[in-house]
Order: structure tokens, then sequence, then C-alpha cells
């Protein structure tokens, strides 16, 4: 179904509220109808991109068709910004078997035309398809990569070769190698590899040993490359001996794609690195095994990935040992053909799909913080090898440009990870890999924040092993000083996500605010999550989602980990988001200043039925769970779900809940905490400790009647031992509003060091008084919206609603209905801002032509 939704587009209007000038009068305008989609991004690709409904993400987009629309053997694309193509003014490709082609040129800003063809396997050539339209913007950021043939000119002829962007370096590095403060852990690793019983852990075949043998591989590879002592050639020689005696079966080799990767890999480095040394028998017999991993997965992969949203496997580590072997394999004779085939598609597929799906310039990670580290070493090594051979810098992709930023806010050093997604919770601090990545972010980059992250971090830094070789090869020359522009608030505005920080630099004192509300909606690694929020304090849980990441679909994540309840949002009748793209939400608006920072997500989409991906019915039925009302699956009659988070600057934060239904439901407001709640009958005023002895106060307003209650007890158990200690229970609080239809609430938290801290808040009609606060809000559905925040001492104003509030002394007539206001301090200025809904891009919205 498609549902019609509010929206303006997205206004801003920015200027000096005590600027002398008259402030013209004027009646704000009423918002528009627009259609929203079912989804905003498939799964798999159902319709063409781009499409003059989606804006661009880039310029020049890739041209993508859904495989379902690929009925012959090949596809040609044609491109002009004239409808009727000539072929003066046309990029025509050739035939190719993928579904997606990439320009490599910018192009000029306008409307520009496209169209496919499906050729047969005998050349005879089907209609052209309708031209399909769409817009280039000026503002669209520009990121051109060089065409393959471009590419192909600077492919190496020698080996080694997978780290040939260090050859220049290689020399020096190693004539200083003992010396480096990473050489005792880079000989440790190799010496541990040396060690290994490489008979016992080929045969009998297992998925893990194999991961293993693939990672000590890669030790001695780089202790080979950096030190050229016999011994760690001589083992991976044996290492290669040993893996051509046992002939892995086609049940075996393709058990799994990672296992795949793993054996590939395990074959491929010690050819590179030993390849003048080898027999040409060694050499074929490796080829042999190489070509079958390599035939078997461009079969299954051409055509899919580019069409697929983002299959997690496939871009953390399969894609780039893929990639290796047809760069190893492209000028052998046996194989060139076919080698150059797979390399053109996967460089072809890089510069459509990647970095984070083709569909993000945010920096950030749509699957979730806890899964950026599975991403690190694809994410590093793919740019400086297409780099390398193509004189290009494939660093300058805005993801990358945005990325350092990104991990500073989304997982700032010494603390818990503010965001989002599977396994988000497990570490107290950031991890290796992540830390090794801003370090290299900073040496490639020069990016301020990922040297102070990487800074932070050192000690982590050298404890990483996927990117120790380019680190002892290139010198490290960064600062690490904090960036003085640094803003309190980031909005992640292509994966729908905002963190807001009270002190980034200082983790001790900081309290982080992230909030969610996503296009991409409830995917692989990602939650049912729309419009939730996780709040810490000096980098440990205040609010934060629950349930234990044990296992991908075990009973426990289906209920009490992926699920809603699991998350500081709400459930309509008990029920929840659905897992799918199409449980998606929008974040909207946000923007701040010194003192009050804000944003507003819209989740009205999201609880949209059950989830059909047969992925997730498979799971479903494997634990034992069905998709009924009783256990928090099915259709609901929300119709609207917007929420506000307010940040006001240091301490307090404010959550507004606008809620409606077609007819009257429980609505279930959701609060999760590491530690019990306190509150009295008489109260909805909720209050937990803190683990460093802090407490945390959330007071909720609300017209109707609320029912009040927590439990530690999980839907599903993580385990089947009874109060398992390894997974300790956590807690929900729940607020219900019973039999309503259309329901708002205002929740004002305060986090303080201690009980003493928390200022009392006084009632007065509409209006509540905290400390320098003054927040007046319209808590009737009956009524108009509105809500206006007030700083008393400094004057800071966030203002919602349609009426024109006095900012710095003068009247400020808004231009827009439904707005948000926010007059604050911004580089020492007081300014203000008026923003309406800011509708995020869309990959896939609009009819098929």
């Amino acid at each position: 179904m498609n549902f019609l939704y509010w929206t303006l587009g997205c206004f801003c209007l920015l200027g000096y509220a005590c600027a002398d000038e008259e402030v013209p009068a004027a009646s704000p305008e009423e918002a528009q109808e627009v259609e929203m989609p079912e989804a905003w991004h498939d799964k798999t690709r159902t319709q063409p991109y781009p499409k003059l409904s989606n804006e661009l993400y880039l310029n020049p987009p890739p041209l993508i068709v859904p495989q379902s629309l690929k009925t012959g053997a090949f596809l040609r694309f044609a491109l002009s910004q004239d409808a009727g193509f000539p072929e003066a003014s046309t990029q025509l490709s050739e035939q190719q078997e993928w579904c997606m082609f990439n320009p490599h040129v910018k192009l000029a800003p306008g409307r520009w035309f496209w169209r496919y063809r499906n050729v047969a396997e005998d050349g005879k050539e089907e209609a052209w398809s309708e031209p399909i339209e769409f817009e280039v913007k000026e503002e669209t950021p520009v990121f051109v990569t060089p065409a393959f043939d471009d590419f192909r000119q600077g492919l190496p002829l020698r080996h080694p070769r997978l780290y040939c962007f260090l050859d220049s370096k290689i020399d020096e590095a190693r004539r200083h190698v003992t010396s480096h403060e990473e050489y005792q852990a880079l000989k440790n690793r190799a010496e541990n590899a040396l060690q290994a019983d490489y008979e016992s852990l080929i045969a009998p075949y297992s998925a893990s040993h194999m991961e293993t043998v693939a990672a000590n591989v890669e030790y001695l590879y780089q202790a080979f490359h950096l030190t050229q002592r016999g011994n760690y050639a001589q083992k991976m020689e044996e290492i290669l001996n040993v893996l051509l005696e046992h002939p892995f079966t086609d049940t075996e080799l393709f058990a799994g794609n990672f296992a795949s990767t793993d054996i590939a890999y395990s074959f491929l480095a010690p050819y590179d690195m030993l390849y003048d040394k080898l027999g040409t028998d060694v050499r074929s017999r490796v080829e042999e095994q190489l070509w079958r991993v390599a035939t078997y997965y461009f079969d299954a992969y051409c055509g899919m990935q580019e069409n697929h949203i983002f299959d997690n496997h496939f871009w953390q580590q399969n894609m780039r040992v893929l990639f290796q072997i047809a760069f190893c394999l492209y000028d052998k004779s046996e194989y060139a053909a076919q080698a150059l085939r797979m390399l053109t598609y996967y460089y072809e597929l890089w510069t459509a799909r990647a970095p984070a799906s083709g569909f993000n310039r945010d920096g950030a990670w749509i699957n979730g913080t806890g899964y950026f580290e599975a991403n690190v070493r694809t994410l590093f090594y793919m740019p400086m090898l297409l780099s390398y051979v193509s004189l290009a810098d494939f660093l300058q992709h805005p993801w990358y440009q945005q990325a350092g930023q990104s991990m500073v806010y989304s997982w700032p050093p010494s603390s818990k990870s503010a965001g989002f997604g599977d396994g988000s919770e497990k570490r107290e601090e950031p991890g290796r890999q992540r830390a090794a990545f801003a370090d290299f972010l900073a040496r490639e980059t020069g990016d301020a924040y990922a040297g102070w992250y990487a800074g932070e971090c050192q000690k982590d830094v050298v404890q990483d092993v996927e990117l120790r070789l380019y680190r002892m090869v290139n010198p490290a020359t960064y600062a690490t000083d904090f960036p003085a522009s640094a803003p309190k608030l980031k909005w992640y505005k292509d994966i729908g996500e905002v963190v807001m920080h009270s002190n980034l630099a200082s983790t001790e004192n900081n309290l982080s605010l992230a909030f969610r509300s996503s296009t991409f909606g409830s995917g692989s690694h990602t939650l049912a999550d729309q419009n939730s929020f996780n709040l810490l304090y000096g980098g440990k849980e205040v609010y934060y989602h629950t349930g234990y990441y044990l296992n991908f679909s075990d009973a426990h994540n289906l209920m009490s980990y992926r699920h809603t309840r699991a998350h500081n949002s709400i459930l309509v009748d008990g029920i929840g988001q659905p897992f799918s793209t199409e449980g998606y939400g929008m974040l909207l608006r946000a923007a701040g200043g010194e003192h009050i920072g804000y944003c507003l997500g819209d989740a009205s989409h999201a609880y949209c039925g059950i989830s059909e991906d047969p992925m997730w019915i498979e799971s479903f039925q494997k634990a034992g769970i069905e998709q009924t009302p009783e256990n928090g699956f099915g259709e609901t009659p929300l119709t609207k779900y917007r929420r506000q988070m307010i940040m006001l600057y240091p301490d307090i934060v404010l959550i507004y809940d606008e809620l409606e239904a077609s007819c009257p439901v429980r609505w279930d407001w959701l609060l999760h905490s590491p530690t019990a709640f306190e509150w009295t009958d008489s109260q909805k005023q909720f209050t937990s400790h803190l683990q460093d002895g802090g407490v945390a106060v959330a007071a909720m307003f609300c017209e109707h009647p609320c029912e009040v209650s927590q439990t530690d007890l999980f839907a599903v158990p993580p385990t089947s031992v009874p109060n398992d200690p390894q997974y300790p229970n956590q807690w929900h609080l729940t607020v219900s509003v019973p039999g309503q239809a259309k329901c708002r609430l205002l929740t004002l938290v305060q986090v303080k060091p201690d009980a003493k801290s928390v200022q009392p808040i006084t009632q007065e009609g509409d209006c509540l008084l905290c400390g320098p606060w003054k927040i007046e809000v319209n808590l009737s559905s009956e009524k108009p919206e509105n809500l206006c925040v007030t700083n008393t001492e400094c004057g800071a104003v966030y203002s919602y609603g349609s009426s024109s509030p006095w900012l710095g002394g003068k009247p400020y007539y808004r231009q827009y209905r439904n707005s948000s206001l926010l007059y604050d301090e911004v580089d020492g200025e007081f300014t203000v801002s008026e923003m309406t809904d800011c509708t995020p891009v869309s990959s896939r919205s609009g009819a098929a032509f």
C-alpha cells in the first residue's frame, strides 16, 4: 500500500535575530501532500535507478537495472540529455553481462535520460526500454572514477602484487623493520603461524580451521614481505603443498561463502608472494583451485550484487578476495579473458555500490557500529589498490571524507558505542580495528577527527593486525588535536541517525544521545528500532537497547533483541515493527547550537505488518516462533508516530511524542536501563542509578491516565541457564496509555552526578520550569502542536508549531506552519534557523518509468 504524508521537502532559513531590519510579517504556508513509497530501499531492487523521483547521491550516478528486468544474456545502456538519444550526444555502452553502467564522467546539471535493452546470446537486440528521466543538480556531490580501460593500463605485471600500493616504500621499511614499534608483534604472529600443524588444520575439513589457516597465511605474508626471512616463505610453501594435497570437494569448498574465500586466500597469498619460485605444475594446480572459487561466485553474484541493498559477507570479505583472484590471474594466458571480465565487474561494482551500499555519503555505517569493524580490511584495501593502479584518488568519495568525523561521533574514545545494530552493545570502548581505520584515514587524508581519534586510541592502533603491514611501511604524520570547530550535533542524513554530545572531547563528562529513524528500515544487522534512542553518560549506559547478540536469529534475538520491545521506542497494542525494509523511518529535521540540539523522526510507516522476507520466515520457523500479535507482530492501525529528541546542554533531554491511530489502541512507551527504576504511584517520575554513582530521572507528562510497570525478564532469555551470570538481566519500563486513538507525551530526562543535583520541575498549566529552562507544551491532541523551550539565562529558544515566538527580544514571523525554529549561538553569534520536514533521498520511490 502507498501512504500519504504531509511534507514540505526541506526549507531552512538562517538569519540574525538581532539584525536592525524589520522582520517581515507573513502567514505561515501549509504543507503539501505527497505520496510515500512502501519501502525506501528494496532489499532486492525492483525498479530502475535513477529516476526523476530519485535525488542523486553522486554525480555521476550508476545506472542500475533490476535483475528481474534482464531477460537476455546481456544489457546495453544509453545515456543522453536528449530523450531522442541522438548518436552524437549519447553515451552508449558495450553489451555486458551485469545490470549496471557507470558513466565515469561528470554529468552537466539538468535533465538526463537513459534507457537499456536486452541482448540475446547470439547478439540479437530487443527493443529499447522507454526513456527514464532523472535530474542532476548543481549541489550534487561529484565523484568520478576512471573508466575500466584506464584502470587496466596501470595493472601490474609482476608478483607479488597484492600489496603493490606499498612498493615504493617497502625497501625503506625493510631497512628499519626491526626498530619499528610493531616489529615484535609482527614477529610473534608469524612465529605462532610457523608452529601450527597444518595437516590437522586442513584435514579433516573445518570452516573455523580454514579461517585460522587464512589468518596465519596473512601473518606469514606480512612478515616475509617486510623481513625477507626464508623460514616464513618456506612455511607458506609448505602450507600451499598441504592445501594441494587435500582435494577440497565442492561440498567443502562451497559450504559457506566465508569458508570459500578463506580457502581461496590461503592459496592466493602464497601463490602471489612465491610466484617466481613456484614450479609451473604447482602454479597451475593453485590456479585451478582459485578458478573454481572465482567462477562459482561470479556466476552467483553477477547481476545480483548491484541489485542487493547490502550483502554483508560479500562486502566484508568475499568481494575483496574475489577481486584479488581476478587481479592475480588477469595476465595468465589460460584465464586472462575471463579473469579480466571478472575484474571489470568488480571494479564497476565498487564504483557503483561502494562504500557502504553506494547510497550513503555520511561516513557512518548503515549496518550499525557493531559490524563496522568486520568491513575495515576491505574499506582500507580496495581504495588503496584502486587508487594506486588507476592514479585516481578513491578516498575522495564523500563517505571516506566524512568517515573520520562519523567515527568520533558514533563511538567516542573510552566509551560504549552510541550507535545501533547487531553487536553494538558488546564492547565498553572502541576496538583495535576501528582505531586502526582512523589511523589509516588520518595518514591518507589528513582528517583532523580521524587524527584525534587515532591519538586517543593509540594503544589499540598498534594492536591491530589487519593494517599492520600498511602502518609499518607508511610513517605516521598527522595531528592529534581535537578539532576546535567540532559541533555538538551530527546528522547522518543518508542513513537516518543523529548524535548529540554535550562534551565530546571529554568522555567522562559527556552526555551522549543517539537517535535512529532510517529509510533503510530493519535489514540484516539493523534492528526494528525506528524512532528509538540510546543515552550514555561518561561512556556508560543510561538508557540503552537491551538483549544480547549471541546468534543472528535465535529465539532470544528475534523476541528480545531485534524486536522493537528491546528498544527505547513504542509498541502499538503490544505490536512492534517488522524485520523489513518496508518498516522504515525518516529523520526529517535536525539542527543544533551551543545550548540546544534537536531532531525529529517519523516512524509512521514502520508498524506495517509482519516480516515477509524468506530469510526471516525461515528464522522464525527454526526458532519455533509465530509472527502473531501475541508475540508482538502484526498489522496495527497506527497512522502517525513523530518523535522529537531535544538536548538541553549539558544534562537535560526532552522527548516529545505525537501518536495517532485510526482507532483507540494501547500505546506502550518503552524505556530500558541496566538498573531498576524507582517511582511512586502518584508521580510519573522514574529514577535509575548509573554505574558511576550518578542518577537519571525521567519525568513524563500526558493528559491521559497511564499505567506503569517494569520487569527484568526477557520475553525469551539469552540462554537456557536461569539467571545466567554471563548475561545479566536488564530492566524494561513500560508506560501504557490504554484506549486512546491520539496521544501526546512529553518526557523530561535529567542526568546528574547525584540525586541532590536533580532540579525540581514546576508545572503551571501548560508550562514547565526546570532550572533555567522554561518549557511550554500542548499535550492535547485536539489542539495544534506546540512546543517551545526557552533558556531564561542566555535566551536560546527552540519552538515547534505555527505560532510566531519572540526571539532575542523581537517577534519572529514563521514562514511555514508546524516548522521548527532554533534561536541559538552558532560560531559565537546568535542566529535563527527555521526548518520543515526534509524528506530523505529515495533510491526506489516512483513508478518504474
